[in-house]
């Protein structure tokens, strides 16, 4: 000690030489503990300088690395071995010092030991998986890593997982993001109280060390740092420096994880002010520190951003430090000085080269500050630190750094201060930067730590002017794209808006900022900051005016525009995320009394900004035609300001409205955006391309009709319920143009409008007003009542699923609103509303999702078309809630014909906006309405019954509507001399509606028929004009006509609109009329118009009665109801009146009238009376006679149709029975191929191509239409009953080789090992991986049709989903997956039946025939020799099966290419095919019967060809199986002399592959009796096989015992058919061998421990033989055609083995049945037992136990199954999505699992990639020879690859609400569908993937 302390008192000198030069071994840990115990001295001072040093010198090594990066040299020597080398030491350095001479991992350890970890903190990136409970979050982002979760209590809570966008921290143990309930047990306890302090010698050599390392760091990262030329950033560079840096920073992110007590340390590092003044400035004598600072100012200067000692204009002294660092002047102080935005400026323009074709327009900055944007000084390292994380465009390690150091309160909210002060050269950074999107998410990961936190975000609103700083920067953002508006005054239009084609709209590179603002504006404490502060509101209304009027639209009048643009995506999009979203988040805070004043001040501003924008576009009093933009987001803040201040603060709406003449303007540009929908609709935009009908959809699509045309409605209301209802509704019709259109007259000229558009264009505006005075979104409906409403729409369109309900009800964008979705009113009102339809499955259909539907009592008193009409996207929608409308009523009897949309009670009018029933009460619109119904009556053109609908809909609520009548009475007595010039005495509709008119004087073409005869006749036709009327006599008219006054709609809009601008500025606006008018004068138009004069003689009620007349199309029908019944009068309620079609409507608005008024039920009375006198049978009209025999056509057509129905339905029908339906494999549906009668000769086929019928020949042969498929279904059968479990844990795996394709394997190799090939390739089948099964719809085609309509397909190229040149094709009738046609064998059916009659010869004849016609080759009725077609078509189709398997399940053969290869794999094909309809029938024949399997079953064909095939290879003539069954061989002995291997022992062949042999090898078609005879001469083999299985089973006293007491049996007369004595029998003889011999411990696995009683023995040998007896009896029914007897399981054995013929017919059944009674030993049975039981005892002399494991077969295979999925998909993805690959030990990115066999596997990863095959695809040949079933891990969803196609199946877990979701988008927890399931393992065992889903595609071997 005394020494290191003489050393340090030495000075800091003499240690410098000592120390070795960095590079040698230097033993570092003795330094470290020496420094550390000079510095733990009071005095410390040498310690310290020694520790600089050798700071100095470590750290100074990695320095030329930096000069290294930059030169190329460096770059191509990889970094070399020198830089590299010194980093490494400077890093271990670091870790020793700080280690200070101990262990480095000790040392973490020992400071985790302090970490008071009460927030957990933890960062992750992109696409981890978080979670969200928004039960227990307080702001709306907070998120939980997965352990923090599950660590946690959400049962219940409303919690999602979701993929995170740009990254994340976990915010458990932070009580200011969310609620401590729902915080982890590990963050629960606040723990800082029982952690121990701080020893201070622990971290001690921490605080020398590190501000070192992290200076050393910023100056590597200056000297990195090259100012790009021209303004692009050269990527490459900065990743290179960045990728040396990696360690480093790697570094400190490791230290960040030590805990609580190393960040406090790095807390005080980054933030000390003193520090980084010593170390950075750059004024010491080394040149290094020099170069370094020089570098950093000149990388501030590049940035447009100043230090501030360089510029005098901010000479304001330095702010003290509990300021912020941001020198900020008043909020005007800086106007004068600054005039334009100078650094930015020319900034922006080097940018802007790509966009000089548009001139950009600049404003000057007066409003701002612009030191906010330029001015920027460093202070501490991390204030340099985030400069540079900036300025290389935040690299994924810096920003997890930063981030990590946030729960230090103290970094905190330095940090946030920093990253404030920062956030101007941040929007510079990414307005420049190639790769916003990615710079985009890292800004949000790290401002959404900062700002959802209240406090944080209140503290920096207060000290650093955030709120000043985010408007600003959003200007600035927004000012380097606007352009100059078009709209309205093109040339002398002042108003600029952004320009939606620019990249910062179109890639919405403003996202990051504007979410910053709406995060901050959900913190009341900011909100109320930003709305008390006047200067920021108007500098937001400057910058929402931008938006005001962006993207306009111009009506194309002469051709399509040549290129659509698609910039109104962009525009959308910024209006709702810049101002829509700000909006409602300051809306949220208005919401009380209290908050008035914010209110004023929003209106204020807002309207001042809209009468600068009027003055801006030149605005007077007409919009400029053929144009519109659906952007004003400032009539919209207005509006929903408006809205709040009436609905929540009882703010008086007349206090805060404007004067007339600017409600006026402000509902000319919402109004022109209604008339333009409904122009859209009427296809009078068409040249402007589909994006205009796009916009018009985005405009009322769900997620943006709150923000858009819900204000908008709302704003023209407000100007309704204010402004004169005359002038208001002529401007609507005015606007709709459809002006001319309301004429009496029968014809007009429409000046600025087609005729075709005349209606719809009507339609819309009748509409239009329907909607503005039915709709109470926002006069008065509460919050639920909206909810309600909104959901009842959209249920009634169409049953909803869960989350299209909570997508399609507009919730306010701002999460913080209080209607959350998914929140409590959410599910309350859903389950009052509607019934929830659990999904349910066809089996083979769809799959539905659980969905809901609207209850019954919803459709008959809350269906609202108005609301329906408001939010429909696609009109079609409309028709459907009409269309479920009908079918409601129809059901429930309540009306049975076509009804019209019911009318619906409104709620009550708020008492603000009562002014808007002024509109139902204005001359204006009676006039109106009246013509409309004249002209209806008289069937002029272009009207509709939607138009009658609208308009009694309209009568009907001015009735609803009207004020108190009585006064009315006295005053109509006056009426005709008071008002004699105008149309209607009153202005109230009850008194209007039963004035009569008599004369109308209108203006009409000279060619009208009005004009030609005398006027007094009233005609009938249709068009527009100017209206008039007068109750003078007709002369009196006559001679007036020249003075009279005419009535027009435009010219009392005109009047009103003047007289209110006189009042308010008389001269002003003279000058500009005669512009705005001479737009809309009438061109001169062709036609002359004259004056006529129509008598009508009609009022209102009269013409409602007539239409009664005319709807119901009898004469009279109207009866005034309560003649009858005066209850009626007394409750008008009456449900019969609530639903029905027109008729209803008018009964029940006359009803109305009457209750409303004494006079309207008298003269109702009147007019029913004088229209009913008795009359005699009168003259019908040309009208009427017109009208009459269209009804009558109209029947006739109807009758027509009926007909043509009918016969199509009956046809429909035949050909579903003749076809088959793919879909459910249940259904029994006849067949017509083999079903020939008996007393036809031969089959007959319908060829489903040329529709011809024949039999099937040589020349011309006709095939079935075959799908084969290469199938591992089989291979996939276990032994145990239980299905395997998908593993979840790393102790759960599954092994294969308990699969029935492992033991068949095993034991083929077996047998190849010690016997010869060619006979082992016959004791056994394959394909039970791998096989080929083929399967066929049932339709015939002929084969040389088939080849031309492939031909066809071949050249039709928009075929996608199958290949044709694979030779893939659909079936021509039902289009049934196929591809390959399976010839049909030539023959008769009769000789069929004569084979089949019963011989009486003994089986030995039948013995020796068999082995006759074996032996013949070829005889076949065909010679194969001579080539005919059918021959030809048999090879090609034989090519077509072998190709569909993969080679290597084809060739066993140790010899390639043997036939004994095909031969083995021909029987093979026939096997697979039996085995497989086995397991469709459940594995077992209980249920007897043809199955539909079997009525499609292409069995039959497929033998033959099969049979066909085999005869061409002879059997070795030596060993044919058939004689060593049935003859006794003498000397056996001979044979074993040679070297060659063994002939496979009898006893070892597997019995169903010889049955399979001995018949394929026979001539076809085969005889019935040779077929019994060959089951029972192997049925005895089967029963020996059986019995020497049973024998090793048991143990020795077992045998011996039975071998006693067979042998006692064996002298009895049945002794052959005795299985005790046959038992016997086979245990001597297999005694001589060494069978049971060394019997060792590892036997005892297959002795089995049970005693064994004769019932248990009989079940064995029983159970050992039934397989057998399936397949033959399977094999029997489909070549002879006899149907499968039912039966119980238990009789299963008897039942088919008399069915064989096995058992003697005479046999009772009284005693239990005995499997022995079957056998019919073709030789004597002692004899050939043993002669078989010597070749098993010659081989197990040499290999006992490979002969003992041949002797059992395992015969009992269950079904095959999926893996069994757990309950939860949580485990699943917990445990698979962060699992490993095996393969490429990497975690997939798509991970997959296999549900055949639970193989983990990486889908599309190319790191798996084998031979240009990806993975799955790989796994798909492997597992299931072509067929895989992949569960995708982060989708839910199930993928099935079939060959060389894929499709997504859907998926098998479901909701709680019966939905998927794909891609686990909504993240709720999903449950697994059993039903789902079941459906699909059903597919895949049943082969019908490709034909019940229908989207295949190709996958290139890319999954």
């Amino acid at each position: 000690m005394a020494a290191a302390a003489a050393a340090a008192g030495g000075g800091p000198q003499p240690p410098q030489p000592e120390l070795p030069a960095p590079g040698l071994a230097l033993d570092k840990a003795a330094t470290a503990a020496h420094l550390k115990a000079a510095l733990s001295r009071p005095d410390n001072r040498a310690g310290a300088e020694e520790l600089q040093a050798l700071l100095e010198r470590v750290l100074s090594a990695e320095r030329p690395l930096a000069a290294a990066a930059d030169s190329e040299e460096a770059a191509a020597a990889g970094g070399g071995g020198g830089p590299g080398a010194a980093e490494e030491e400077a890093l271990e350095w670091c870790k020793c010092l700080l280690a200070g001479g101990g262990g480095y991992d000790e040392f973490c350890a020992a400071v985790r030991a302090y970490d008071p970890a009460a927030l957990c903190g933890l960062v992750w990136t992109a696409n981890f998986v978080a979670y969200r409970c928004r039960t227990c979050g307080i702001s709306p982002c907070m998120s939980l890593c997965a352990e923090c979760f599950h660590q946690g209590d959400h049962t219940g809570h409303d919690f999602n997982m979701f993929r995170s966008q740009a990254g994340g921290a976990c915010d458990c143990g932070d009580s200011n993001v969310m609620r401590e309930s729902g915080f982890c047990k590990r963050h629960q306890i606040k723990s800082s109280s029982n952690i121990p302090c701080v020893p201070k010698d622990l971290l001690m050599m921490s605080e020398f060390v590190l501000p070192r390392f992290i200076f050393c760091l910023i100056q590597y990262l200056r000297e990195g740092y090259n100012e790009p030329a021209a303004d692009v950033p050269s990527e490459k560079d900065l990743n290179k420096v960045l990728q040396l840096l990696e360690p480093q920073i790697s570094f400190l992110e490791d230290l960040t994880k030590m805990g609580g007590a190393m960040r406090s340390v790095l807390t005080q590092v980054l933030t000390n002010q003193q520090n980084y003044k010593d170390l950075t400035s750059g004024l010491g004598e080394n040149s290094c520190a020099k170069k370094s600072h020089e570098k950093y100012l000149i990388a501030l200067k590049s940035s447009g951003l100043t230090y501030p000692e360089d510029k005098l204009v901010y000479g304001i002294q330095e702010p003290s430090a509990g300021t912020s660092t941001l020198a900020v002047q008043g909020f005007a102080g800086a106007t004068g000085t600054l005039g334009q935005l100078d650094s930015s400026d020319e900034e922006d323009q080097d940018g802007s080269q790509g966009l000089g074709k548009r001139k950009r327009v600049k404003l000057s900055s007066s409003t701002k500050d612009q030191s906010i944007m330029d001015v920027l000084k460093h202070k501490s390292f991390l204030e340099e630190l985030l400069f540079w994380t900036i300025k290389y465009e935040f690299p994924q390690k810096m920003v997890t750094f930063l981030l990590n150091m946030l729960p230090d309160q103290e970094y905190k909210v330095a940090f946030t201060k920093t990253f404030v002060q920062h956030y101007a050269f941040i929007m510079k950074t990414l307005k420049k930067s190639h790769e916003s999107d990615t710079m985009s998410n890292r800004i949000v990961h790290i401002s959404v730590q900062l700002f959802s936190n209240e406090e944080l975000a209140r503290q920096v609103t207060e000290e650093c002017q955030l709120l000043d700083i985010m408007v600003t920067v959003l200007l600035y953002m927004m000012e380097s794209c606007l352009i100059k508006s078009e709209l309205q005054d093109e040339e002398n239009s002042l108003h600029v808006v952004v320009n939606c084609g620019e990249a910062l709209l179109k890639n919405n590179t403003y996202w990051p900022l504007v979410s910053d603002f709406i995060n901050i504006l959900s913190h009341q404490s900011v909100a109320k900051r930003f709305l008390e502060d006047h200067g920021l509101l108007v500098t937001w209304m400057n910058f929402v005016s931008f938006f005001q009027g962006m993207n306009l639209n111009k009506r194309e009048l002469n051709e399509h525009v040549e290129f659509e643009s698609q910039t109104y995506y962009a525009a959308f999009a910024a209006e709702l995320e810049a101002c829509a979203q700000p909006m409602w988040g300051l809306l949220s805070h208005c919401k009380v009394r209290e908050t008035q004043e914010y209110t004023k001040n929003v209106v204020r501003y807002c309207i001042e900004a809209l009468q600068d924008w009027f003055d801006a576009i030149n605005f007077v009093d007409e919009p400029a035609p053929n144009q519109v933009t659906f952007h004003l987001p400032l009539h919209r803040y207005y509006a929903m300001f408006l809205s709040k201040a009436v609905k929540c603060q009882e703010l008086d709406l007349d206090s805060v409205l404007p004067d007339q003449e600017m409600l006026m303007k402000l509902m000319i540009h919402p109004l022109q955006i209604q008339a333009s929908l409904a122009e859209i609709h009427s296809n009078m935009w068409v040249r402007n391309g589909l994006q205009i009908k796009g916009q018009a959809m985005t405009y009322v699509q769900s997620h943006f009709c709150n923000s858009m045309i819900d204000p908008d409605i709302y704003l023209l209301q407000v100007c309704a319920s204010r402004l004169d209802p005359d002038y208001f509704i002529s401007s609507v019709f005015e606007r709709f143009k459809v002006v001319d259109l309301l004429t009496m007259a029968s014809q007009h000229q429409n000046t600025v409008l087609d005729a075709e558009h005349e209606r719809s264009m009507l339609e819309g505006a009748l509409t239009f007003l329907v909607i503005l005075l039915s709709l109470r979104l926002h006069l008065g409906m509460s919050d639920d009542e909206i909810l309600r409403a909104e959901m009842v729409a959209q249920l009634c369109m169409n049953d909803r699923t869960h989350s299209s309900l909570l997508d399609l009800i507009p919730e306010n964008p701002n999460p913080k609103s209080g209607i959350i979705p998914g929140s409590y009113s959410f599910e309350s009102v859903l389950s009052a509303v509607a019934d929830f339809k659990a999904p349910v499955f066809e089996p083979g259909g769809s799959m539905q999702q659980g969905m809901y539907t609207p209850k019954a009592e919803v459709w008959d008193q809350e269906f609202d078309p108005v609301m329906v009409i408001l939010r429909t996207v696609y009109r079609r929608d409309v028709q459907s809630a009409m269309d479920r409308y009908t079918a409601f009523l129809k059901q429930s009897g309540k009306f049975p014909g076509n009804p019209w949309p019911p009318y619906k009670k409104r709620t009550p009018l708020h008492p603000s906006y009562k002014g808007l029933m002024r509109l139902l009460h204005c001359k204006t619109l009676h006039i109106v309405l009246f013509t409309l119904l004249y002209k209806i009556l008289m069937d002029h053109q272009n009207l509709s019954e939607h138009v009658l609908c609208m308009v009694l809909y309209l009568i009907e609520l001015g009735l609803e509507n009207s004020a108190d009548e009585e006064s009315d009475e006295e005053a109509s007595v006056c009426g005709p001399e008071r008002c004699h010039d105008s149309w209607f005495p009153g202005s109230n509709l009850v008194s209007n509606m039963r004035h009569f008119i008599n004369y109308v004087r209108v203006r009409v073409p000279e060619t009208a028929p009005e004009v030609k005869r005398d006027s007094s006749a009233s005609t009938s036709s249709d068009s527009l004009s100017s209206l008039h009327s007068s109750r003078r006599p007709k002369v009196l008219q006559r001679e007036n006509s020249g003075t009279a006054q005419v009535f027009s709609l435009v010219a009392e809009r005109r009047k009103k609109f003047q007289e209110i601008i006189n009042r308010s500025n008389s001269e002003a606006n003279q000058v500009v009329r005669p512009k705005t008018s001479s737009k809309w004068s009438a061109p001169g138009s062709a036609l002359q118009l004259t004056t006529a004069i129509l008598e009508i003689k009609e009022s209102i009620l009269s013409l409602l009665i007539k239409l009664h007349h005319k709807l119901s199309g009898k004469q009279n029908s109207y009866y005034p109801p309560w003649l009858d019944d005066l209850e009626i009068l007394i409750q008008p309620e009456i449900p019969k009146y609530s639903h029905g079609d027109g008729i209803t409507a008018v009964e029940r608005i006359l009803l109305k009238a009457a209750l409303q008024s004494r006079m309207n039920k008298r003269i109702i009375e009147e007019i029913c009376r004088k229209v009913t006198p008795p009359v005699p049978p009168k003259k019908i009209t040309a009208a009427e006679k017109k009208t009459l025999d269209k009804e009558e056509r109209r029947q006739k057509a109807r009758e027509r149709q009926q007909k043509l129905l009918a016969e199509f339905a009956s046809r429909q029908k035949s050909f579903m029975e003749t076809a088959m339906d793919v879909d459910s494999p249940e259904n029994d549906i006849p067949m017509e191929i083999a079903t020939a009668e008996p007393q036809v000769s031969e089959a007959v086929y319908d060829c489903v191509i040329c529709g011809q019928s024949g039999p099937s020949s040589e020349d011309r042969p006709t095939g079935l239409v075959v799908l084969l498929q290469a199938s591992s279904v089989l291979g996939q059968c276990r032994d145990n009953v239980e299905p395997k479990k998908l593993p979840i844990s790393e102790e759960e795996q599954i092994y294969p080789w308990d699969t029935c394709a492992a033991v068949h394997d095993v034991r083929l190799s077996l047998l190849q090992r010690y016997f010869k090939d060619s006979s082992c390739l016959l004791a056994v089948s394959i394909g039970w991986e791998g096989g080929v099964y083929v399967q066929t719809c049932g339709h015939t085609l002929h084969i040389d049709c088939h080849k031309s309509y492939m031909e066809s397909l071949r050249n039709d190229q928009v075929l996608q989903g199958f290949s044709v040149d694979k030779g893939e094709f659909t079936c021509p009738l039902c289009r049934q997956f196929a591809n390959s046609v399976l010839p049909c064998y030539p023959g008769n059916n009769v000789e069929n039946n004569l084979w089949q009659r019963p011989s009486n010869k003994s089986i030995q004849d039948l013995i020796k025939e068999v082995e006759e016609l074996q032996g013949r080759p070829g005889a076949f009725p065909v010679s194969i020799s001579s080539e005919t077609n059918l021959s030809k078509e048999m090879e090609s189709v034989m090519k077509d099966i072998k190709n569909t398997t993969q080679k290597k399940y084809r060739d066993y053969s140790k010899t390639p290419g043997s036939p004994d290869n095909d031969f083995l794999f021909m029987y093979s094909v026939a096997r697979t095919n039996l085995e497989l309809e086995l397991i469709h029938r459940g594995g077992n024949l209980c249920s007897g019967g043809a199955s539909t399997a079997g009525k499609r079953s292409c069995l039959n064909q497929l033998f033959l060809v099969l049979a066909l095939h085999m005869r061409l290879y002879s059997i070795d003539s030596e060993y044919n199986p058939w004689s060593k069954l049935t003859q006794l061989v003498e000397e056996m002995n001979s044979q074993l002399g040679n070297e060659e291997q063994p002939e496979v022992p009898i006893l070892y062949h597997d019995v169903t592959s010889l049955l399979l042999i001995q018949i394929l090898m026979m001539p076809q078609p085969l005889r019935k009796d040779h077929f019994t005879c060959i089951v029972k001469v192997l049925f005895t083999l089967l029963y020996t096989q059986a019995l020497a299985a049973l024998s090793i089973k048991c143990n020795e006293e077992d045998r011996s015992a039975w071998k006693q007491t067979g042998a006692l049996k064996k002298n009895t007369c049945d002794a052959e058919k005795s299985y005790e004595v046959l038992l016997s029998f086979v245990i001597s003889e297999l005694s001589k061998g060494k069978l049971y011999h060394e019997e060792g411990t590892q036997e005892c696995a297959m002795v089995s421990p049970i005693a064994w009683s004769p019932e248990s023995m009989e079940k064995y040998l029983q159970d050992f033989c039934l397989p057998f007896l399936r397949i033959t009896s399977l094999l029997q029914h489909h070549l002879f055609g006899e149907d499968l007897p039912s039966c119980q399981e238990e009789e299963e054995f008897s039942v088919l083995s008399s069915c064989l013929g096995l058992l003697p017919t005479f046999y009772q059944t009284e005693h239990p049945f005995i499997s022995a009674s079957c056998l019919d030993w073709p030789v004597p049975a002692f004899d050939i037992i043993s002669q078989w039981c010597s070749e098993i005892n010659s081989f197990t002399e040499r290999h006992a136990e490979q002969g003992k494991a041949l002797l059992i077969q395992e015969s009992r295979w269950k079904l095959p199954h999926l893996l069994q999925l757990p309950e939860n998909y949580n485990t699943i993805f917990q445990y698979y999505h962060r699992k490993t690959c095996s393969v490429c030990t990497k975690v997939p990115k798509d991970p997959a699992v296999c549900l055949v066999c639970g193989t983990f596997v990486c889908l599309k990863g190319l790191c798996c990639k084998q031979q240009s095959y990806c993975e799955c695809v790989l796994h798909s040949q492997n597992c299931g020879a072509g067929t895989g079933i992949f569960l995708l891990i982060n989708a839910s969803v199930i993928i099935i690859i079939r060959g060389h196609r894929f499709c997504l199946w859907g998926s098998v877990y479901l909701d709680a609400h019966g939905e998927e979701d794909r891609d686990l988008r909504r993240g709720k927890p999903l449950y697994i569908c059993k039903e789902r399931y079941k459906v699909l393992e059903q597919q895949w065992i049943s082969h019908t993937f490709d034909h019940i889903n229908k989207r295949w595609g190709p996958h290139y071997n890319g999954l």
